[in-house]
């Protein structure tokens, strides 16, 4: 089982530099979970920089996968992690539905680097926009 985060879905949206890191989680459909926070960010995000046809086509694609909604021991369990690792609302829930699954988090948030379970690879990083001159 896999679960891709927001993060990850839309670099693989917008065909970015890890693109294909997560490209083998997502295409196995049968085993991708798709917890209802992701789906939010995700068709905000989308939403927002490209418009609500971009957004329902992002949801489409992500409904491939199975939606897990947030229940009782998802939102039991995220608390406790945040309380343990520090993670934020978002992030606790992402990796508490990943766990009561058993299925592997696919990301670049670096609050996840190190964690168990984790398929982790750091954003490439961009140049530094240069100062205006004077």
């Amino acid at each position: 089982m896999n679960l891709v985060d927001s993060c990850g879905w839309l670099e693989f949206f917008a065909d970015g530099p890890n693109a294909a890191f997560f490209a083998p989680a997502l295409a196995d459909e049968a085993g991708l979970l798709v917890p209802v926070i992701c789906l939010f960010e995700v068709f905000k995000r989308v939403h927002v920089q490209r418009g609500e046809r971009p957004a329902l086509q992002a949801a489409a694609a992500m409904q491939r996968g199975r939606i897990v909604a947030l229940d009782q021991a998802i939102a039991l369990s995220a608390a406790k992690l945040s309380v343990e690792t520090g993670l934020a609302l978002a992030d606790s829930i992402i990796l508490a539905t990943a766990r009561v699954h058993g299925a592997k988090v696919w990301t670049q948030d670096a609050h996840f680097a190190g964690l168990p379970d984790v398929q982790y690879r750091p954003r490439p990083s961009t140049p530094a926009t240069p100062a205006p001159r004077r």
